[in-house]
Protein backbone atom coordinates (compact mmCIF):
# COMPACT_ATOMS: atom_id res chain seq x y z
CA UNK A 1 0.00 0.00 0.00
CA UNK A 2 1.19 3.55 -0.87
CA UNK A 3 1.32 5.89 2.06
CA UNK A 4 0.25 9.65 1.22
CA UNK A 5 2.64 12.38 3.42
CA UNK A 6 2.12 15.85 3.37
CA UNK A 7 4.74 18.35 4.78
CA UNK A 8 2.96 21.71 5.65
CA UNK A 9 3.09 24.37 8.09
CA UNK A 10 1.21 27.89 6.91
CA UNK A 11 4.46 29.34 8.73
CA UNK A 12 7.15 29.34 5.88
CA UNK A 13 11.07 28.99 6.65
CA UNK A 14 10.14 25.66 9.19
CA UNK A 15 12.60 23.64 6.68
CA UNK A 16 9.14 21.91 4.69
CA UNK A 17 11.04 21.41 1.80
CA UNK A 18 14.51 19.89 3.57
CA UNK A 19 12.79 18.05 5.09
CA UNK A 20 10.31 16.51 2.53
CA UNK A 21 13.82 15.99 0.57
CA UNK A 22 16.16 14.62 3.21
CA UNK A 23 13.21 12.19 4.35
CA UNK A 24 12.32 11.05 0.78
CA UNK A 25 16.31 10.19 0.44
CA UNK A 26 16.35 8.71 3.73
CA UNK A 27 13.04 6.25 3.29
CA UNK A 28 15.15 5.75 -0.39
CA UNK A 29 18.35 4.62 1.20
CA UNK A 30 16.55 2.23 3.26
CA UNK A 31 15.03 0.34 0.57
CA UNK A 32 11.33 2.30 0.13
CA UNK A 33 10.69 3.76 -3.44
CA UNK A 34 9.01 7.25 -3.12
CA UNK A 35 7.35 9.87 -5.17
CA UNK A 36 8.20 13.27 -4.15
CA UNK A 37 5.08 15.81 -5.62
CA UNK A 38 5.93 19.65 -5.65
CA UNK A 39 2.83 21.56 -4.60
CA UNK A 40 5.18 25.22 -3.74
CA UNK A 41 4.57 27.81 -7.12
CA UNK A 42 7.77 28.51 -5.66
CA UNK A 43 9.29 24.89 -7.19
CA UNK A 44 11.96 24.69 -4.31
CA UNK A 45 11.72 20.84 -3.83
CA UNK A 46 12.03 20.71 -7.72
CA UNK A 47 15.33 22.95 -8.04
CA UNK A 48 16.68 21.34 -5.03
CA UNK A 49 16.89 18.15 -7.52
CA UNK A 50 18.16 19.54 -9.57
CA UNK A 51 15.46 20.54 -12.35
CA UNK A 52 14.74 23.75 -13.93
CA UNK A 53 10.49 24.94 -13.20
CA UNK A 54 10.76 27.25 -16.42
CA UNK A 55 12.36 24.33 -18.55
CA UNK A 56 8.84 21.69 -17.32
CA UNK A 57 6.70 21.38 -20.34
CA UNK A 58 4.16 19.27 -17.41
CA UNK A 59 3.75 19.44 -13.82
CA UNK A 60 1.44 19.16 -11.14
CA UNK A 61 -1.23 22.16 -12.82
CA UNK A 62 -1.67 19.79 -15.23
CA UNK A 63 -2.60 16.57 -13.09
CA UNK A 64 -4.77 19.13 -11.53
CA UNK A 65 -6.59 20.56 -14.43
CA UNK A 66 -7.12 16.93 -15.45
CA UNK A 67 -5.18 17.23 -18.48
CA UNK A 68 -2.94 14.39 -17.61
CA UNK A 69 -2.18 11.82 -15.33
CA UNK A 70 0.46 11.54 -12.46
CA UNK A 71 2.53 8.97 -13.87
CA UNK A 72 3.31 10.71 -17.23
CA UNK A 73 4.42 14.42 -15.22
CA UNK A 74 6.39 12.11 -12.94
CA UNK A 75 10.24 12.54 -14.01
CA UNK A 76 13.19 10.10 -12.58
CA UNK A 77 15.87 12.10 -10.70
CA UNK A 78 19.88 11.20 -9.90
CA UNK A 79 18.75 8.87 -7.02
CA UNK A 80 17.30 6.07 -8.00
CA UNK A 81 13.90 5.03 -6.35
CA UNK A 82 13.20 8.88 -5.85
CA UNK A 83 10.99 10.25 -8.71
CA UNK A 84 9.65 13.62 -8.23
CA UNK A 85 6.53 15.43 -9.77
CA UNK A 86 7.54 19.13 -10.71
CA UNK A 87 5.85 22.53 -10.20
CA UNK A 88 6.50 26.21 -12.11
CA UNK A 89 5.33 29.46 -10.87
CA UNK A 90 1.91 28.62 -12.97
CA UNK A 91 0.39 26.99 -9.94
CA UNK A 92 -0.37 30.60 -8.56
CA UNK A 93 -2.72 30.85 -10.58
CA UNK A 94 -4.15 27.37 -10.65
CA UNK A 95 -4.36 28.16 -7.03
CA UNK A 96 -7.24 30.82 -7.97
CA UNK A 97 -8.42 28.88 -11.21
CA UNK A 98 -9.30 25.64 -9.05
CA UNK A 99 -11.49 27.60 -6.10
CA UNK A 100 -15.08 27.19 -6.60
CA UNK A 101 -14.47 24.44 -9.27
CA UNK A 102 -17.04 21.60 -8.16
CA UNK A 103 -15.33 19.57 -5.93
CA UNK A 104 -11.84 20.90 -6.49
CA UNK A 105 -10.83 19.37 -2.79
CA UNK A 106 -10.26 15.93 -4.33
CA UNK A 107 -8.19 16.65 -8.02
CA UNK A 108 -4.82 15.83 -6.35
CA UNK A 109 -6.39 12.94 -4.40
CA UNK A 110 -8.38 11.77 -7.56
CA UNK A 111 -4.77 12.03 -9.42
CA UNK A 112 -3.03 9.72 -7.31
CA UNK A 113 -5.92 7.02 -7.69
CA UNK A 114 -5.10 6.36 -11.04
CA UNK A 115 -1.65 5.15 -10.01
CA UNK A 116 -1.16 1.25 -9.74
CA UNK A 117 -1.64 0.90 -5.58
CA UNK A 118 2.08 -0.28 -4.70
CA UNK A 119 4.12 1.49 -7.19
CA UNK A 120 5.42 3.61 -4.57
CA UNK A 121 5.36 2.72 -0.70
CA UNK A 122 5.36 6.58 0.10
CA UNK A 123 4.51 9.62 -1.68
CA UNK A 124 5.49 13.18 0.22
CA UNK A 125 4.04 16.02 -0.68
CA UNK A 126 5.67 20.07 -0.41
CA UNK A 127 2.94 22.51 0.19
CA UNK A 128 3.22 26.50 -0.19
CA UNK A 129 2.88 28.16 3.10
CA UNK A 130 -0.42 29.05 2.18
CA UNK A 131 -4.33 27.76 3.39
CA UNK A 132 -5.13 27.70 -0.14
CA UNK A 133 -6.61 24.99 -2.33
CA UNK A 134 -3.11 23.38 -3.33
CA UNK A 135 -3.07 22.82 0.30
CA UNK A 136 -6.60 21.70 0.86
CA UNK A 137 -6.09 19.04 -2.02
CA UNK A 138 -2.74 18.10 -0.16
CA UNK A 139 -4.49 17.42 3.11
CA UNK A 140 -7.75 15.69 1.62
CA UNK A 141 -4.99 13.16 -0.37
CA UNK A 142 -3.23 12.14 2.61
CA UNK A 143 -3.36 9.51 5.44
CA UNK A 144 -0.36 11.46 7.31
CA UNK A 145 0.56 15.27 7.80
CA UNK A 146 4.08 16.21 9.05
CA UNK A 147 4.21 19.39 10.68
CA UNK A 148 7.67 20.72 11.02
CA UNK A 149 8.21 23.27 13.64
CA UNK A 150 10.79 25.84 15.25
CA UNK A 151 11.10 26.13 18.51
CA UNK A 152 9.60 29.65 19.17
CA UNK A 153 7.94 31.77 21.62
CA UNK A 154 4.99 32.11 19.26
CA UNK A 155 5.06 28.26 17.64
CA UNK A 156 2.35 27.18 19.74
CA UNK A 157 -0.30 30.02 18.96
CA UNK A 158 0.42 29.21 14.70
CA UNK A 159 0.15 25.49 15.33
CA UNK A 160 -2.99 25.44 17.35
CA UNK A 161 -4.27 27.74 14.15
CA UNK A 162 -3.14 25.91 11.85
CA UNK A 163 -5.18 22.15 13.39
CA UNK A 164 -7.63 24.10 13.11
CA UNK A 165 -8.10 24.15 10.01
CA UNK A 166 -6.99 20.75 9.70
CA UNK A 167 -10.11 19.69 11.47
CA UNK A 168 -11.89 21.56 9.08
CA UNK A 169 -10.59 18.92 6.61
CA UNK A 170 -10.72 15.81 8.67
CA UNK A 171 -14.58 17.14 9.15
CA UNK A 172 -15.54 18.07 5.89
CA UNK A 173 -13.37 15.84 3.03
CA UNK A 174 -10.88 13.55 4.92
CA UNK A 175 -11.96 11.95 7.85
CA UNK A 176 -8.59 9.53 8.19
CA UNK A 177 -6.25 12.61 7.85
CA UNK A 178 -3.99 12.25 11.07
CA UNK A 179 -1.10 14.47 11.72
CA UNK A 180 2.58 14.46 13.36
CA UNK A 181 4.39 17.41 14.77
CA UNK A 182 8.51 17.51 13.65
CA UNK A 183 10.63 19.59 15.49
CA UNK A 184 12.70 21.57 12.86
CA UNK A 185 15.62 23.86 13.10
CA UNK A 186 16.34 22.83 16.79
CA UNK A 187 19.58 24.72 18.46
CA UNK A 188 20.35 23.20 21.35
CA UNK A 189 22.53 26.67 22.51
CA UNK A 190 19.57 28.37 22.58
CA UNK A 191 17.57 28.37 26.00
CA UNK A 192 14.27 29.15 24.56
CA UNK A 193 14.66 26.19 22.56
CA UNK A 194 14.78 23.93 25.12
CA UNK A 195 12.38 25.38 27.37
CA UNK A 196 9.47 25.27 24.01
CA UNK A 197 10.89 21.70 23.27
CA UNK A 198 10.07 21.05 26.76
CA UNK A 199 6.47 22.66 26.17
CA UNK A 200 6.17 20.35 23.34
CA UNK A 201 6.59 17.04 24.76
CA UNK A 202 4.17 18.01 27.45
CA UNK A 203 1.74 19.07 25.50
CA UNK A 204 1.64 16.89 22.65
CA UNK A 205 2.79 13.95 23.72
CA UNK A 206 2.33 10.93 21.12
CA UNK A 207 1.34 13.62 18.42
CA UNK A 208 5.19 14.32 18.80
CA UNK A 209 8.00 12.84 17.13
CA UNK A 210 10.68 11.67 19.53
CA UNK A 211 13.25 12.47 16.69
CA UNK A 212 14.34 15.73 16.42
CA UNK A 213 16.06 17.92 13.48
CA UNK A 214 19.18 20.17 14.63
CA UNK A 215 20.43 22.79 12.94
CA UNK A 216 23.33 22.19 10.33
CA UNK A 217 24.82 24.00 7.66
CA UNK A 218 24.94 20.99 5.42
CA UNK A 219 20.95 20.97 5.23
CA UNK A 220 21.05 24.96 3.83
CA UNK A 221 23.89 23.64 1.05
CA UNK A 222 22.38 19.92 -0.56
CA UNK A 223 19.98 21.43 -2.49
CA UNK A 224 22.49 23.41 -4.03
CA UNK A 225 24.12 20.26 -5.29
CA UNK A 226 20.79 18.73 -6.48
CA UNK A 227 21.26 15.56 -3.61
CA UNK A 228 19.61 14.93 -0.33
CA UNK A 229 21.04 14.75 2.70
CA UNK A 230 22.17 11.36 3.21
CA UNK A 231 24.25 11.67 0.05
CA UNK A 232 25.08 15.09 -0.28
CA UNK A 233 26.60 14.39 3.57
CA UNK A 234 25.99 11.21 4.57
CA UNK A 235 28.04 11.13 7.92
CA UNK A 236 26.66 14.54 9.16
CA UNK A 237 24.53 14.83 12.01
CA UNK A 238 21.41 16.04 10.02
CA UNK A 239 21.64 12.72 8.14
CA UNK A 240 21.96 10.74 10.99
CA UNK A 241 18.46 12.73 12.28
CA UNK A 242 16.54 12.08 9.16
CA UNK A 243 17.30 8.56 8.96
CA UNK A 244 15.94 8.21 12.66
CA UNK A 245 13.13 10.03 11.30
CA UNK A 246 12.58 7.59 8.87
CA UNK A 247 12.87 4.91 11.03
CA UNK A 248 10.30 6.43 13.06
CA UNK A 249 8.08 6.67 10.25
CA UNK A 250 8.21 3.30 9.33
CA UNK A 251 7.75 1.66 12.23
CA UNK A 252 5.11 4.01 13.28
CA UNK A 253 3.26 2.56 10.13
CA UNK A 254 4.08 -1.09 10.48
CA UNK A 255 2.10 -0.73 14.30
CA UNK A 256 -0.55 0.74 12.72
CA UNK A 257 -1.08 -2.28 10.54
CA UNK A 258 -0.56 -4.56 13.37
CA UNK A 259 -3.37 -2.99 15.13
CA UNK A 260 -5.20 -2.85 12.28
CA UNK A 261 -4.91 -6.71 12.42
CA UNK A 262 -5.64 -7.15 15.93
CA UNK A 263 -9.00 -5.25 15.97
CA UNK A 264 -10.08 -7.15 12.75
Amino acid sequence: MTETIVISNQKGGVAKTTSCLSLGGCLVEMGKTVLLIDLDPQANLTQSLGLKPEDMRRTIGDVLLGNTSMVSVSRESSVPGLDIIPASQELLLLDKILYGRTNYQFRLRDGLETMEQGFYDYVLVDCPSSLGTLTVNALTAAELLIIPIQCEYYASRTLKHFLSMVQRVQDKTNPRLTYRVLVTMYDMRNNICKVVLGQMQQGLKEALFETVIGVDTKLRESPAFGQPINLYAPNTRATEQYRALARELMDHGSKELTNHGEEA
